[in-house]
């Protein structure tokens, strides 16, 4: 097999990445130059989760492993992308709008759910994103799925002084699993070809909750 297309699937990282309400802002600055010491160095502070990342589970679990101590294949595999688009402001994605899609999925497929809500991001409105329903949450990792993505900035609703919401379900039951979530992907209709595999490959952070990630999905085809 080899690689015949790359689709990246990320944010560009810059000073005006949008992060989660209360999260470290990124900064960027010029540590050294060329001109003043012979070669180029850029500064950066942010947090673990700027940008598209993944959340070991121990982001909700001090008890749960960091993102050093996954093993790799919970990072890189084949990815089913479900489109579940058009979903309104905040709506839960249930069972019912996934099922169809997991009839064979197999255990270990990395599954990614396309809401289109990255159109949004950069603006206020980027928090009102669909999100995950536990119970859908649950069938998927009865099913095997430890990966699971989306293209917003909480695989959970965000919670805001209008919509309190009720926890980070989801999140907590990967983390009893040792799965994996990624977030703020953005690209995906750029996916137009099946049985992608996807890359989620994250900085080996140690002992962290997270890290940010150069998310791809990789078209295959046999050698001739």
């Amino acid at each position: 097999m080899r690689i015949v297309r790359i689709v990246d699937l990320s944010l560009r990282l810059d000073a005006s990445t949008q992060v989660f309400p209360g999260d470290p802002e990124p900064r960027f600055a010029v540590h050294s130059t060329i001109e003043n010491d012979g070669f180029n160095l850029l500064e950066v502070h942010m947090g673990s989760q700027t940008g598209t990342h993944v959340d070991a589970p121990f982001h909700f679990d001090d008890n749960t492993a960091r993102i050093d101590e996954l093993p790799l294949e919970r990072f890189i595999g084949n990815g089913v992308i479900v489109d579940v688009r058009p979903l309104q402001p905040r709506q839960p994605i249930t069972w019912n709008v996934l099922s169809s899609a997991m009839e064979e999925t197999a255990a270990g497929t990395i599954v990614i759910l396309q809401t289109g809500w990255s159109e949004h991001y950069g603006t206020a409105h980027y928090f009102d994103h669909p999100y995950l329903e536990a119970e859908a949450c649950r069938q998927l990792l009865a099913r095997g799925v430890r990966t699971i993505g989306i293209d917003a900035i909480n695989l959970d609703e965000t919670p805001d002084d209008d919509h309190p919401g009720v926890g980070f379900p989801v999140h907590h039951l990967i983390a009893e699993v040792a799965g994996v979530i990624c977030e703020n992907l953005t690209n995906l209709s750029d996916v137009d070809f099946v049985d992608p595999i996807i890359s989620l490959l994250p900085l080996a952070f140690q002992g962290a909750d997270g890290a940010p990630v150069r998310a791809v999905a990789l078209r295959m085809a046999a050698d001739k």
